[in-house]
């Protein structure tokens, strides 16, 4: 179950970035589980990682190996095992695993990051994984974005892609990007796991300050069920292969690349929150009028995390008690009551801190029985605003998360 339609955009290639994808049988026979994509001599790599304190074994390695001064050449995916809370045990599966694809790439083991999404807890197959790095490698292809898309899900029910082209006197800039999530998400860094390349030439440092940029306004502002995952990872490549440089000496294009990149991970993003795990609606909660972003957050979060909230939406239930009530408990210092204002959509529902005269039940249920449904909550406090995205909280879920090990 996802939300809306389930359509990918067209994903452009990366010129000298390329992808393979093969099935190692890692959880399930004949599924896509494993992916390597190779990074071209002289691109720039930059990555932000899980906060969450019990991170997976290839996070340590992958966080390692990005700081190790040895050029990142490869990343190595595999889905149906985490390879988290495995102790040292896991360090050395992960290590083995980079050095396996070093040695048939003739590389140095540092100069490969693994990353690993599935199950917590249980061993990593590395006789699996070592055994598909060959049929991974033999799909590697600059056009293998789709069945890299694939080959990263794990309870997600589509893949998730997305691809921008730039125009700069008379030359394009191309950024592409997948990812994967459906549960277990509220990112404390990134995304669940999210690989975007462009063919623009961008210095490292720069393209590290992009991507923390990029995903405080997409990856961090969303949420299904507010479980920050041990494995999340988000990378960005840059193999300056269109020949075009982006920095601060010209402006113009700097700021147009960086709406693309933004554009690229809040597609990412959103896209993720549409198939939540039993996910029926798309939510977006927008806080208006805060004292600063700090308490825009505290409100949106309180609303997005709501059991109550989430269960009336799965309803469609019309039940604005629910909402009023996480405003007040969201810890807003000071916060007066008589100036809020709540909206489901175009109808207000709340007004002077109280039921809005206009309000009535029909107007309210209309909007619930929506998809796409926006809660916004006017503080008027400031001048700070910031968007929430998240989804209701269905029967799926509980089946799906209480048989995720089945």
């Amino acid at each position: 179950m996802a939300v809306g339609p389930e359509t990918i955009s067209t994903l452009h290639p990366i010129k000298g970035f390329r992808l393979g994808t093969a099935s190692a049988g890692i959880k399930k026979p004949g599924r896509k589980d494993l992916v390597v994509m190779e990074i071209p001599v002289g691109a720039s790599v930059a990555g932000v990682f899980t906060l969450n304190q019990f991170c997976a074994a290839p996070v340590h390695v992958a966080k390692q190996h990005l700081g190790s001064g040895i050029a990142s050449r490869y990343l190595l995916i595999n889905t149906g095992n985490a390879n988290a809370g495995t102790g040292e045990a896991g360090m050395r599966d992960a290590l083995a695993c980079c050095q396996a694809l070093a040695d048939l790439k003739l590389t140095d083991h540092e100069a490969v990051l693994p990353f690993s999404t599935g199950v917590i807890g249980e061993p990593l197959p590395v006789s699996k994984i070592l055994a598909g790095l060959d049929a991974a490698c033999e799909q590697l292809s600059e056009s293998g974005w789709a069945d890299a898309a694939v080959g990263i899900m794990t309870t997600d029910t589509r893949a998730k892609g997305s691809s921008v082209q730039i125009e700069h006197h008379g030359q394009t800039i191309t950024l592409t990007g997948i990812a994967k999530g459906s549960g277990m998400i509220m990112p404390n860094m990134a995304t669940m796991l999210g690989f975007v390349a462009t063919d623009a030439r961008v210095d490292t440092n720069h393209l590290q300050l992009l991507l923390r940029d990029a995903t405080e306004k997409s990856f961090n502002r969303i949420t299904v069920d507010g479980d920050t995952s041990t494995n999340d990872a988000c990378m960005l490549v840059a193999t300056g292969a269109s020949g075009i440089e982006v920095n601060d000496l010209d402006p113009l294009l700097a700021d147009k690349f960086k709406a693309a990149l933004n554009q690229v991970m809040l597609d990412l993003a959103q896209a993720i929150v549409k198939d939540g795990e039993g996910a029926t609606k798309f939510v977006e909660v927008r806080v208006e009028r805060a004292g600063n972003t700090d308490e825009a957050l505290k409100v949106g979060y309180t609303i997005a995390h709501s059991p109550l909230v989430k269960t009336a939406l799965f309803a469609s239930d019309p039940n604005w008690g629910r909402i009023l009530a996480c405003v007040g408990r969201a810890g807003v210092q000071d916060l007066d009551v008589d100036e809020v204002q709540i909206w489901l959509d175009d109808v207000c529902i709340v007004d002077n801190g109280a039921r809005a005269a206009s309000y009535t039940e029909e107007a309210g249920q209309a909007v619930m029985n929506r998809e796409n449904i926006l809660i916004r909550v006017v503080l008027h406090r400031g001048d700070a605003a910031e968007s929430i995205w998240t989804t209701d909280l269905s029967h799926d879920y509980v089946k799906i998360n209480a048989e995720y090990r089945s």
